[in-house]
């Protein structure tokens, strides 16, 4: 029986938190930020949960965890 793969893009962004949540990085942070206000520039700086809509698919994703 062959192994069940981990999605590597997948891998690279989210991360399984100690209650079993995911977490992301939101995107639009690295580049041309000039234009950003500072808020929005501020609010990127923290890490965001995945939604309980978009849990079953980071799951198939991320079968070991």
């Amino acid at each position: 029986m062959p192994k069940i793969k981990t999605n590597r893009a997948a891998a690279k962004r989210f991360k399984k938190t100690g209650s079993g949540h995911y977490k992301f990085r939101k995107s639009h942070s690295s580049h041309i930020l000039t234009k950003k206000t500072t808020k929005r520039k501020r609010s990127f700086r923290l890490d965001q949960i995945i939604d309980k809509s978009d849990m079953k698919e980071v799951k198939r994703l991320l079968p070991n965890g």
